[in-house]
Formats: structure tokens, C-alpha cells, sequence
């Protein structure tokens, strides 16, 4: 996957109260996806041989879905320059192309899985960063070969492209999908509380030691805040949350900053105010997939869309021209007078 820096997710541990005398915690951690993952377990039985199982499924999501990766199966699709023959994918691939199906057609093309080209020239990508403004003819050029309804899928499940140039980064909904197959592998090994973190991307399981609601913060949505600086914390039971923020990549130019998210409509980082979009719902795939998309969206027409969809809130941050930082909540999560 391409590779992040872990931003915006803090797992707010306080202490156990009335905890039963044989439950205890168990912890898991590695490296995936170009970041980390965090597992934590609350049982009265060792979860032993969990660790090795959960490395095992994530190892076979990077392989299908990790841009680095010169042999994945995303990579070979991007050399693939036959529009005249289906690509064979994978059940792992293909659940993540039908989410992120339904996020470009429901953003209106806001979420788009093909826009890495464009980030790329603009020196958020793989390659070094080149912190210089690029010429808005060759953005316009590029963004030709840009659009995720340039990938069809047939009926046997393998995809064809339509434009040979095309390529897929799956990035910004990947962790969210590795974040669901860890949940429901520790699901069905048994145990019902537990708590899964890729990247900042999190399903919390039923609840903390003691009976505790699993609490998650927001990190505070500033360049120079650290990392354990909390804006706001929520509580999660059986829910997911997805965050993407601006104030973490980014280069500045004549005074003026410019973000790795870009708006795939237009080629350009998105320059609405929002620095942080955060989003929960019962799945993190999709959560993930949409908190990008919200950030692309901007706040008013985040949280309209946000509210006409049953089970999902959001909580977007704006800074103001003042600098000041105004959180922005959906009809679920707005905070009583």
C-alpha cells in the first residue's frame, strides 16, 4: 500500500473499573500496508496462535492490493494494457472494487481509485517529493486517463479496462478493508471484544476490559500538534472509524500549502478549509473510502450527504481563514444546545 504516515486515531485506554478477576488483555502488532496495525483482545482465554493468523490474512491482502508491490495483483493490473481481454482478480480485490464502486457513484466521482497518476506528478506518490507547482497543462492532460467508470467488471468477475493507460490505487480504502477481514477472523476464532487499527482505521468489537466503551480520539488536526494531542474522543461499540486529514503531507508555495488530497474531478488539492474528515459506520471499508471523499467534498456537502444515509455520522473540521478550527457534525453526532 502506499505508504502513510499514522495520523489521526488515538486509542484512549482508561483504567479498568469492576474488571472480572480472569479477564484480561491481550496485544497484537506489526507492520502492513506500508504502516502498522495494533490488535487488542479482551478475553478470559489465550488467544494463542491469533498473531500468526492475523499476519497470515493481512499478508495475503498486501499481496493482492499493495502498489510496491511489483508482483501484487494491483500492480500487474496497472501494466496490463489490453482493453480487449479481463483481467482475473481475486475475492480480496474484487470486494474492494465493488465498495469503491459505489463510493465514485455515490460521491459523484469525488472518491477515485485512478487519480494516482495525478498524484504521482504532483509529488505525493511513490516517487520523491517535488515540492514545485506543476504545469497546469500537463494536469489537464493527465486527468484524461483519470476516471474509475473506465473500469468495467465482467460477469465472471475480472476487470477490463477501457482505457489501456489507466492505473488503480487502492490506498485510500485498502486499510479499511484489512481493518474488516482482521475483525471478523478474530470474530470467528471466538471472541466477541476486541478492538482492530491499521494506519489509524478502526473496528472496535464489543467492549473494553471491565465492560469500558472502547474509546477512540481524534488527533488534533495541526501540523505541529503530537501525535498524542486529542481534539475530541468518541466511544465505538461494534462500529468502525475512518479518518483522512491534509495537515500531515503537504508542501508549501508563495504562501500558499498544497495537500496530497486531490480532487480527482479537477486534478488539483482540494482547497475548501476542511483539514480533517472522520467517519463512522459499520463497516471501515467504506468508511475509509468516504472519509477521503468528504475531504474532497467539503463540509456543507459532506454532511448533506452524510445525514441522507441511514447508520453513518460524520465529523468534519474546517480551519478558518483565523486559523481557528471548527468541527463540523452530522444530525447523529451534533452535540445538544
Amino acid at each position: 500500500m502506499k505508504k502513510t504516515k499514522r495520523l489521526l486515531l488515538l486509542i484512549l485506554l482508561s483504567l479498568p473499573v469492576m474488571a472480572g478477576c480472569s479477564e484480561k488483555e491481550y496485544f497484537f502488532s506489526g507492520k502492513t500496508m506500508g504502516t502498522t496495525y495494533t490488535v487488542q483482545v479482551v478475553s478470559r482465554e489465550n488467544p494463542d496462535g491469533l498473531g500468526k493468523k492475523i499476519d497470515a490474512r493481512l499478508a495475503r491482502i498486501n499481496a493482492s492490493m499493495s502498489t510496491f508491490r511489483p508482483d501484487s495483483e494491483i500492480s500487474r493490473f496497472n501494466r496490463w494494457t489490453d482493453a480487449t481481454r479481463p483481467f482475473s482478480i481475486s475475492e480480496d480485490f474484487m470486494k474492494v472494487m465493488v465498495v469503491a464502486r459505489q463510493l465514485h457513484q455515490l460521491t459523484k466521482g469525488a472518491w477515485d481509485g485512478t487519480v494516482d497518476p495525478l498524484v504521482t506528478f504532483w509529488g505525493f506518490g511513490r516517487d520523491d517529493p517535488i515540492n514545485e507547482l506543476p504545469d497546469p497543462a500537463e494536469i489537464k492532460k493527465r486527468l484524461q486517463t483519470v476516471g474509475f467508470d473506465k473500469i468495467a467488471v465482467t460477469e465472471e468477475g475480472a476487470l477490463l479496462k477501457t482505457d489501456p493507460n489507466l492505473s488503480l490505487d487502492l490506498a485510500s480504502i485498502a486499510k479499511g478493508y484489512g481493518v474488516d477481514q482482521v475483525a471478523e477472523l478474530i470474530s470467528a476464532e471466538g471472541f466477541d471484544n476486541f478492538l482492530v487499527e491499521i494506519g489509524g482505521e478502526v473496528f472496535a468489537s464489543g467492549t473494553a476490559k471491565g465492560g469500558r466503551p472502547w474509546t477512540v480520539g481524534l488527533n488534533r488536526p495541526e501540523s505541529a500538534a503530537p501525535a498524542d494531542a486529542v481534539y475530541l474522543s468518541l466511544p465505538l461499540r461494534n462500529q468502525a472509524m475512518a479518518t483522512s486529514g491534509d495537515y500531515r503531507i503537504f508542501f508549501e508555495k508563495e504562501g500558499k500549502s498544497y495537500s496530497h488530497i486531490l480532487d480527482p474531478r479537477t486534478g488539483w488539492p482540494v482547497a475548501n478549509g476542511v483539514v480533517s474528515a472522520s467517519i463512522i459506520a459499520d463497516v471501515c471499508t467504506f468508511a475509509d473510502g468516504l472519509a477521503t471523499a468528504v475531504m474532497v467534498m467539503g463540509a456543507t456537502e459532506g454532511i448533506d450527504l452524510v445525514n441522507q444515509m441511514k447508520d453513518i455520522e460524520s465529523i468534519i473540521i474546517v480551519r478558518g481563514d483565523s486559523g481557528a478550527l471548527t468541527p463540523h457534525y452530522s444530525a447523529g453526532l451534533r452535540p445538544e444546545d
